[in-house]
């Protein structure tokens, strides 16, 4: 079941999907020594979610070229498939691709979309992205990825979120970014309640004007902002395993995604960056099966959820619901 069910992944980092084997190779081809951030078995290696972040940023380091990006939209799109997605949205930063220049970020881009369109055509999933400045780069440097947001917002281009460490700064700091992508017609999330507490997410949610949160799970510890998350409809993008492996929570049944879920919050399951969790999209289905005891009718309807809930335009929506639907006949 796990693998044949129709999957919609909306909290994916691009980078942070690269499977390790990849990035060594990558490493290998332009020469670069970067296994001081591998393990004896060859898997990503950090102690907490703060060496995490510079694991990742080394881990990135080695994709500079657009054609990097195209050899990685590709296998990462390809192990999606294989966990059975049908429709992915991941973040992307200009930050890592050209450095924040226009010019340079339409040419990684380029790269990215063509990629992801021949892996639609031999994989059969769907990839649109979402700019994503890095939060503790700080307000001033967002304001120039939300200006390349804005220049290539689009079919392709449908969201804008803000992601990295929630400790440094607040969701206001940010607003004149998220105000610039709203008036481009981007669709806005963001990560908090991750690190941050419930009080992030109220502020990014208040403060940002965000129909989605980026993992969002600390909500659970303020029972008013459940129900007001709940009224709302706003969407969280959960990340379980994730959230468990940087040890937010100790296991997973002791997760709120089903305490959130039976409380009316709309949540939707994603990996984050899967293989530095030890994860996949089947095993993240596998593993709340076994936690919380749900069966095919609670994950089709989560999936519909994350549809409904997704980014891009009418016409994709339609046929992701289609295959939905054909897949619940």
């Amino acid at each position: 079941m796990t693998e044949a069910e129709p999957k919609i992944e909306l909290h994916l980092h691009l980078e942070g999907a690269a499977p390790p084997a990849f990035i060594r190779q990558i490493a290998f081809e332009k020469s670069m020594n970067i296994n001081g951030i591998f393990d004896d078995r060859g898997n990503y290696a950090y102690r907490d979610f703060w060496h995490f972040l510079e694991v990742y940023e080394v881990a990135t380091s080695t994709l500079s070229r657009p054609e990097d990006y195209a050899r990685l939209t590709r296998a990462v799109l390809q192990e999606s498939a294989e966990s059975g997605v049908i429709y992915s949205e991941t973040f992307l930063s200009p930050d890592f691709c050209g450095g924040r220049d226009v010019g340079a970020w339409r040419e990684y881009l380029a790269a990215i979309r063509e990629a992801a369109m021949v892996a639609e055509r031999d994989f059969g999933i769907v990839l649109r992205g979402i700019v994503t400045p890095i939060r503790h780069f700080g307000p001033e440097v967002a304001r120039e990825t939300a200006l390349c947001a804005a220049e290539t917002a689009g079919d392709f281009i449908v969201g804008f979120g803000l992601a990295g460490d929630e400790i440094k700064f607040q969701p206001i700091d940010f607003k004149w970014s998220f105000d610039c992508a709203r008036e481009s017609g981007l669709r806005l999330t963001c990560h908090a309640g991750e690190w941050g507490g419930p009080e992030s997410v109220r502020a990014a949610w208040r403060d940002l004007g965000v129909e989605r949160i980026g993992h969002g799970v600390r909500a659970i510890e303020d029972p008013r902002l459940v129900d007001e998350l709940a009224e709302a409809g706003v969407v969280l993008e959960c990340c379980p395993g994730s959230n468990i492996t940087l040890g937010l929570y100790p296991n997973w049944r002791a997760h709120p995604i089903a305490q959130l879920r039976d409380r009316g919050v709309r949540v939707t399951i994603s990996t984050d960056d899967p293989p530095f969790f030890h994860t996949s999209m089947a095993r993240e289905y596998e593993r709340l099966a076994e936690a919380f005891g749900w069966d095919e009718a609670v994950f089709r309807s989560i999936a519909r959820t994350s549809a409904e809930a997704a980014f891009c335009n009418r016409e994709t929506r339609d046929k992701i619901m289609k295959k939905l639907e054909k897949a619940d006949a």
